[in-house]
C-alpha cells in the first residue's frame, strides 16, 4: 500500500489538545506517513515559543498532570521537536496571526506560515484529515 498523507488542523490549546495532535501526527510519521498541521486560532499557542510550554489542563483535570508525570508521557515541547525531526510540516495560519498581531518570530523555529488556500493545498489529495 502507498503511504498515505495525512491533514490535521490544531484549532484548539489546551493541553490535552496537544497531547491529540502531537500524538497522532507523530504515530502517522512513524509509519511513514506525510503529515501537515495547519495551527490556526488556540491552536497557535501549540507551536508559540512560550505558549507551548504552558497550556493549561482543562478545569477539573488538573489531576492528570501527576498521570502524565508517572506515565513519563513526552512534554509538548518534546513532541514538538520529535515532530519536527520526523519532518512534519508545521503551517501557521497568517489570517489568525494578523488578527492577534503576532509574527513569525514569536514561534518556534522551522514553522511555515500560509493561508487557508495553503492548507486546502496541502490537503486536498489528503488520505486521513482530522480536527483537533
Amino acid at each position: 500500500m502507498a503511504n498515505a498523507k495525512v491533514a490535521i488542523i490544531a484549532a484548539n490549546g489546551s493541553l490535552f489538545d496537544a497531547y491529540k495532535v502531537f500524538n497522532v501526527a507523530t504515530a502517522a510519521a512513524a509509519s511513514d506517513e506525510e503529515v501537515g498541521i495547519f495551527f490556526t486560532f488556540e491552536g497557535l499557542n501549540l507551536i508559540h515559543k512560550e505558549g507551548h510550554k504552558n497550556l493549561p489542563l482543562p478545569d477539573g483535570k488538573e489531576h492528570f498532570q501527576e498521570g502524565f508525570e508517572q506515565a513519563n508521557v513526552p512534554s509538548i515541547e518534546e513532541l514538538v521537536g520529535i515532530a519536527q525531526e520526523m519532518g512534519i510540516k508545521l503551517i501557521a495560519c497568517q489570517m489568525t496571526m494578523d488578527v492577534m498581531n503576532l509574527e513569525k518570530d514569536a514561534f518556534i523555529e522551522g514553522i511555515e506560515v500560509g493561508g487557508a488556500a495553503s492548507f486546502i493545498d496541502y490537503a486536498k489529495d489528503a488520505n486521513i484529515t482530522l480536527t483537533f
